[in-house]
């Protein structure tokens, strides 16, 4: 059943909205995909605040050219059913989660992606950012790198309290 103008409008409104205010957006195929299948998906991308959208590409590229941004933008990837994802918060986990999801479910594909400038993605791309670590990993490895220092002098500092504590009680069991 088609969907009326009004629909169609309210939805291009809605995916304009998403492309502007995404830091990072990603196309996928998915066909074969089994219903189970995408609700588990859009689980997924619920938790890492990523919104899961499907659309026909001829919406995607109207509210694409709605965006002065977007207007320029390379949309000859977009065939077939695609999937999209949009961030908000973080440029790289669209890519990630649909990618994480490709892996238990080989008939999904990353195909395209977009990022805050208007620039379009190839598929090579967007697997590179797939295979980026998430900001939270970032920011552990970050805090890691300067407590690192921290770690080992305390460590030195404590052994030689510890040495000096290990001979006082050896001499004093040999009282």
């Amino acid at each position: 059943m088609a969907i009326t103008r009004d629909k169609k409008n309210a939805l291009i409104t809605e995916l304009s909205e998403l492309f502007a205010n995404a830091k990072g957006s990603v196309g996928a195929t998915y066909t074969s995909l089994s219903v189970a299948d995408l609700q588990e998906l859009r689980a997924n991308a619920r938790t890492a605040n990523v919104i899961i959208k499907v659309a026909k590409n001829r919406l995607i590229r109207v509210a694409l050219a709605s965006d002065d941004k977007f207007k320029s933008t390379d949309t000859s990837l977009l065939s077939g059913q695609l999937i999209y994802a949009f961030s908000s918060e973080d440029e790289v986990a669209p890519a990630q989660i649909l990618a994480k999801f490709a892996k238990t479910h080989p008939a999904l594909k990353l195909v395209v992606g977009f990022d805050n400038t208007g620039v379009s993605l190839d598929t090579a791309t967007v697997m590179e950012l797939a295979l980026l670590p998430t900001k939270d990993q970032l920011r552990g490895q970050l805090v890691s790198l300067i407590a690192a220092p921290l770690t080992s002098f305390l460590n030195v500092a404590n052994g030689a309290q510890r040495g000096f504590t290990q001979v006082l009680s050896q001499h004093a069991e040999t009282i």
